[in-house]
This record gives C-alpha cells, structure tokens and sequence, in this order.
C-alpha cells in the first residue's frame, strides 16, 4: 500500500512507516543528452541522470532524503511513480 505525498493525513501515515507515493516528472535535455526530474508533490527534488535507470535511483534517494528532513523522521519510505511525456524521450532524426 503506497499512500501519495499531498492526501490528508500523509505525514502522520509516513511517520508510521507507510511508503509514500511520490510523482516524478521526468525531463530530457538534448544538449547534454540527459535526463533530469522535478515534482510537483516534494518541493525541492530535483535530479538528473544520464539514462532513466540513473534517474530513477537518484528520484528514490533524495525523494527519501527530503522526506526524512520534512518529517523528522527516519522511517519515511518513498516509491516515485515516473513520468515521462513523449517530448521528454530523446528524438532521432
């Protein structure tokens, strides 16, 4: 059971060791041929990485690091749920 960052309650239940839901919105940048990510649910994430596998590890880590830092608490657990709009997908000629 994930329960997203943002629904009432969501502190308390993350406090409680409920993994949180975290939205991730995923970007590509084509002069450097990277992605990176923000969100709108956690002020404050943003990461990049050379490929998505990269990306989403380092989304997971801080998603965890800021949620630790917001709520005080070292049991905040974060689950992203990626997402990637076709313009964000590197385009071949």
């Amino acid at each position: 059971m994930n329960y997203k960052v943002g629904w009432p309650g969501w502190k308390i239940v993350a406090r409680c060791g409920v993994p949180l839901l975290v939205r991730v919105q995923v970007h590509f940048d084509a002069e450097s041929q990277s992605y990176w990510a923000d969100s709108p649910d956690l002020d404050g994430l943003i990461v990049a990485g050379q490929d998505l596998n990269e990306l989403h590890t380092e989304a997971v880590a801080a998603a965890g690091e800021l949620l630790s830092l917001i709520l005080h608490s070292p049991r905040a657990k974060a689950f992203t749920e990626l997402r990637i709009r076709d313009d964000a997908l590197p385009h071949t000629a």
